[in-house]
């Protein structure tokens, strides 16, 4: 989020972003409408923008203006502020893919879902194991996602993104993937654009079925209807915990050299755990939904309490593989 300058009116900055071809603004959106937990208050502007051209002029309008600003994806793993944004919300909704050969093109804009589902389709193997994801590419990227076993970062050969001056483009090195980490989730500023992707060759028929597979174990687990963000935790590397709390996870539950966040929650009675409408589900400790008219009040209250009965017991902390919008100040600790 970025301040700047003293302030110029909503009005007359919305004036200056809806003048933009290619462009589209509207005032006191709904900021619920655009993430998966359905929670939101509105956001004084919102932009979307197709094209980079007018994505980027927006968000140089945007800071100059001096109003608060934030930019967001596909809103899977957002919790947005009860009261909303007092600013620019601006979203890059450039969805294109093309490919060439092994090597796949893709605009951040584009649903991760329809990304996996061209690559099946054209026998090209890597993303399979990320079907059912929601969200879009950017955030795919920005957060280095992935499922079983397998991140979207083994793919990805470079990306390219805007800095605020200049669109620059990088590397896999440069992007210094970790587990659910990259560098654009440090250097705020910076917005990826598009990514392109080496693919190896392989079977679409094989394929289709691997992520069929996938994609029916877990819409079991995330109905497609539920309203969450899939895990709210991060996993734990097993090799990062404190050897005392190494040595009581057994064996079995290590997974690719990660514990699940749902072990330690498990633990500590964090199954079917409720405040208002924001539930946590009865069989996955690290899933939180709104079922039905919670709120990020709420929200906020579960993930704090989840945060302290883990560290209470074993003295580290759980790390959120969400993003906050419209918070005054650090994320939320309560």
């Amino acid at each position: 989020m970025i301040s700047a300058r003293p302030k110029n009116s909503v009005p007359e900055t919305f004036s200056k972003l809806a003048a933009i071809p290619g462009l589209a603004a509207t005032k006191d959106a709904r900021l619920s409408a655009h993430a998966r937990f359905g929670i939101g208050g509105p956001a004084d502007i919102l932009v979307d923008a197709g094209n980079q051209t007018a994505f980027m002029e927006a968000i140089r309008i945007s800071r100059e203006s001096g109003l608060d600003c934030v930019v967001i994806g596909g809103g899977s793993n957002l919790i947005v502020a009860d009261e909303g944004f007092r600013g620019v919300v601006l979203r890059f909704s450039g969805a294109g893919i093309e490919a060439s050969g092994t090597r796949v093109r893709v605009e951040a804009g584009a649903v991760l879902q329809d990304l996996v589902d061209f690559t099946v389709d054209s026998g090209l193997q890597g993303l399979e194991t990320m079907t059912g994801i929601p969200g879009w590419t950017g955030g795919a990227v920005y957060g280095n996602a992935g499922a079983y076993g397998h991140s979207i970062s083994e793919c990805v050969a470079h990306v390219t993104y805007f800095d605020g001056a200049e669109v620059r483009r990088v590397d896999n090195a440069a992007c210094e993937f970790q587990y659910r980490e990259s560098i654009f989730k440090r250097c705020k500023d910076w917005v990826i654009l598009s990514a392109e992707l080496n693919m190896k060759v392989g079977d679409a028929a094989a394929l289709r079925a691997n992520a069929d597979r996938i994609l029916n174990i877990r819409n079991k687990k995330y109905p497609p209807i539920m309203k969450c963000a899939g895990s709210i935790f991060k996993n734990y590397l097993l090799a990062n915990l404190p050897p005392a709390v190494a040595a009581e996870v057994p064996a079995s539950s290590v997974i690719e050299g990660k514990v699940p966040s749902a072990w330690f929650l498990e633990r500590v009675g964090a199954k079917g755990m409720k405040v208002g409408d924001i539930h946590v589900a009865d069989y996955h400790a690290n899933l939180i939904y709104n079922n039905g008219n919670g709120t990020a009040q709420q929200l906020r209250t579960v993930i704090g309490e989840l945060k302290r009965r883990v560290e209470d017991r074993w003295g580290m902390p759980l790390e959120e593989e969400v993003q906050y919008v419209g918070f005054s100040g650090e994320p939320p600790k309560d």
